[in-house]
């Protein structure tokens, strides 16, 4: 699959702050009912290829979050036809999770994480046996986790089995992001029996991502952070210093997303000291 403008979203910071059993899935709406205002989003008159186009361009104004918005919306309209792609669900998911880490409002992140999670099913239900959907599954219920705290316990439970089997079926997928994204919840999530947080574990996970895509930065980041974790210090500061290199790169070239994982880098590299 195609990376798209939000491969950073998988390292997002997952905050587990107190738990409940609170479920992290439950049964959502349909498409016309998320992200509206209205109690439900007509059809839409305009064809899927159109909208497709225009959200993808609204897409690329990112980070500027009116932009996302709008790409968002045109996903979800998108959506809502008859056989719509399954892009059309995966940029709205992208976009949602962007969305909830450039956010400030906690209301608003609240009611983008489940909007979100309910996104990730219906692409799911829509389209079994597209790994991506399962992956920004694990992500989304992961932005859940963190923004409702009382779905933490079964919500790691669903994201761990989730990137479980994508690391057996499709390791590379977003950079090696099946790795990547279970490494870091191994590292940061609370260990047993509360949790499963395993830093020696997560480093594992950290390595394989950074074997399988070198040049990626956030896999050097969460590298770094599984390094430190585990007390290797020295072999954290180098991996880390080579993430900001690597990042460095790629805002060069234009990414939108290369100056966080850059700030990420310094700060990582700062919190070594």
């Amino acid at each position: 699959m195609t990376r798209g403008l939000l491969a950073g979203v998988a390292s997002l910071t997952l905050v587990v702050v107190s738990y409940g059993c609170v479920s992290a899935l439950s049964e959502p709406p349909t498409v016309f009912e998320i992200g509206t205002k209205d109690t439900r989003r007509p059809h839409s008159e305009r064809g899927v290829e159109e909208l497709m186009t225009e959200a993808g361009i609204e897409m690329a104004g990112a980070p500027d979050p009116a932009a996302v918005e709008r790409a968002r919306a045109l996903y979800l309209e998108s959506a809502g036809h008859h056989q719509a792609p399954v892009e059309s669900f995966l940029g709205a998911a992208r976009a949602t999770a962007w969305l909830i880490e450039h956010e400030n409002d906690g209301d608003r992140r609240r009611e983008l994480v489940l909007e979100g999670v309910q996104i990730s099913q219906l692409c799911r239900r829509t389209y079994p046996d597209e790994p991506e959907c399962r992956y920004r599954l694990a992500l989304a219920v992961g932005q859940q986790a963190r923004e409702r705290p009382s779905t933490g316990v079964d919500g790691l439970d669903v994201m761990v089995a989730l990137l479980e089997e994508l690391i057996e079926e499709v390791p590379h997928l977003d950079q090696a992001g099946p790795h990547r994204v279970l490494a870091l919840v191994l590292l940061r999530a609370p260990g047993w029996p509360s949790g499963p947080g395993d830093p020696e574990y997560g480093l594992e996970h950290a390595q394989a991502a950074v074997t399988l895509a070198p040049e990626y930065a956030p896999n050097h980041l969460a590298l770094g952070e599984a390094l430190a974790a585990n007390g290797q210090t020295d072999a954290a500061r180098l991996t880390l210093e080579r993430a900001i290199e690597l990042a460095r790169e790629r805002q060069a070239s234009g990414d939108p997303e290369a100056a966080e994982w850059t700030q990420q880098g310094l700060e990582a590299l700062e919190s070594l000291h």
